[in-house]
């Protein structure tokens, strides 16, 4: 156990977005002026726990409907139209932290649903219902968007009608092409069918590395929030490639069994997985390595 190599995948980690909404949370919070979040900024309680001890304050729509001459910043998974009204009502300065991505997403389902009659269109989203960025899509659409999260949703669909489809940016490519591969067999009318694929590929991309990665360990411990829609992705893709891979959310969820007669060790996680958790893996399971080798 004494020579176990424990290495962590140099490509997981916060992607962009959330780097962006994380490090505009600091630079309110250093002012010392009190700063709310709309939903947790991040799915990874670990990383909420830092922030909160910061003085971020968590806190769900019914509470920010409530709150008067405030700062909240809105995380990056965005927000639909609504939030903003309230926010102008309530005279609350919004932070917003939405990703560049999401943003440019927002605009063009809000585009299309502005240009199309609701009589014989449809704009469909695929994505997790209820997830936060998906409640922010269809809130561009006054909520008349169509969610599916599988194959098996498709049948709120009309397919005698017009079909304009998009994707949740954290969603998988090739989930996205069945959907697209499916509505293609079942629509009337071909012409009738416009989809985009807006799935982000910094995301996208990290698959076939993380595929990569965990392919090289004998034992594999997936670090991600049980909320994070991506974390889920990609553990799934994981799993197809090596069945000694383990998801944890917390380090007290480490299992040190595990450990015994492997020699080579995979630590990584989801775009929503901050990096110091990861390494403070790695530093306890490297501290139990050394400890067992004194015994």
């Amino acid at each position: 156990m004494r020579d176990m190599v424990v290495e962590i995948d140099s490509n997981s980690g916060f992607c962009f977005g959330v780097v962006k909404a994380i490090s505009k949370a600091e630079e309110e919070l250093a002012t010392g002026s009190p700063l709310y979040c709309l939903g947790d900024i991040v799915h990874n309680s670990m990383e909420v726990d830092r922030l909160s001890q910061k003085g971020l304050v968590t806190i769900d729509h019914d509470r920010f409907e409530n709150l008067r001459d405030v700062k909240v910043l809105l995380r990056a998974h965005g927000e639909p139209p609504a939030t903003y009204g309230i926010a102008k009502k309530n005279g609350i300065e919004i932070i917003d932290a939405t990703c560049p991505v999401v943003l440019n997403l927002q605009k063009n389902i809000k585009n299309a649903f502005d240009s199309c009659n609701v009589e014989d269109t449809q704009i469909v989203i695929y994505g997790k219902i209820g997830h936060a960025e998906v409640n922010g899509l269809v809130g561009q659409t006054g909520g008349h968007a169509i969610v599916v999260e599988n194959l098996q949703d498709l049948s709120k669909i009309d397919f005698a009608k017009k079909v304009k489809l998009f994707s949740q940016t954290t969603k998988s490519i090739d989930g996205f092409n069945q959907i697209v591969s499916e509505i293609r067999k079942r629509i009337a009318n071909s012409d009738d069918f416009e989809y985009n694929d807006t799935i982000c590929r910094q995301v996208a991309n990290r698959i076939p590395k993380i595929i990569n990665f965990v392919s090289k360990h004998e034992l594999v411990f997936f670090v991600s929030g049980k909320k994070s829609s991506n974390g889920k992705v990609l553990f799934d893709e994981c799993r197809k490639v090596n069945d000694h891979i383990y998801m944890i959310s917390d380090l007290d969820e480490l299992d040190f069994s595990l450990l015994k007669g492997v020699s080579s060790v995979g630590i990584c996680g989801a775009t929503s997985t901050p990096k110091w958790l990861m390494e403070d893996l790695k530093k306890k399971i490297e501290d139990y390595l050394s400890e067992s080798s004194t015994d």
